[in-house]
């Protein structure tokens, strides 16, 4: 009889290469012609998984976003797990934004994923929700390959990473 296989569901970033790419974004910031002058500020709190944007008004705030979003591109992060937030007035006129980095599927996430392989109707393919993470199963290596495929077809809201494919 044979065992069955199963896969695990994640996202996440690499907070190393977040860490380099706010370098290289407050490099490239404090050469730039148009960012002269200005007081921008980036930085990355690992702990708390969050990059705070400061900049004297909301368009070099923007500008400065969209440099950091190429930055973390071009470093391999998934974009989709930034959870940006909303202007926040800081003190002497300046303004700020929050980024969130999502590490981990939240609990939203993934019942959204459970409930798109049941609805798939594929046969003899569990999957559970574990902590921050969904596991797949099932006796076909050839079922979960095409449950993977159908992931990576529709779109959850953040970056489906697939490992521990036992």
């Amino acid at each position: 009889m044979a065992g069955t296989e199963s896969f695990d569901i994640t996202s996440g970033c690499d907070l190393q290469e977040v860490d380099n790419a706010v370098n290289q974004a407050r490099k490239e910031i404090g050469q730039r012609y148009d960012f002269r002058g200005l007081r921008i500020e980036l930085s990355f709190d690992r702990k708390a998984s969050q990059i705070v944007v400061s900049a004297p008004d909301e368009y070099p705030l923007t500008a400065a976003i969209d440099v950091l979003k190429a930055k973390l591109i071009r470093r391999g992060v998934p974009i989709k797990n930034l959870e940006i937030g909303a202007v926040i007035g800081a003190g002497s006129g300046s303004v700020r934004k929050e980024i969130e980095l999502r590490q981990g599927v939240s609990t939203e996430a993934a019942k959204a994923i459970v409930k798109f392989i049941k609805d798939q109707k594929l046969k003899k393919v569990q999957a559970a929700i574990q902590g921050d993470q969904v596991r797949v199963s099932s006796p076909s290596r050839n079922t979960l390959q095409d449950v993977i495929e159908l992931l990576k077809a529709e779109d959850f809201g953040l970056e489906l990473q697939f490992g521990n494919y036992r």
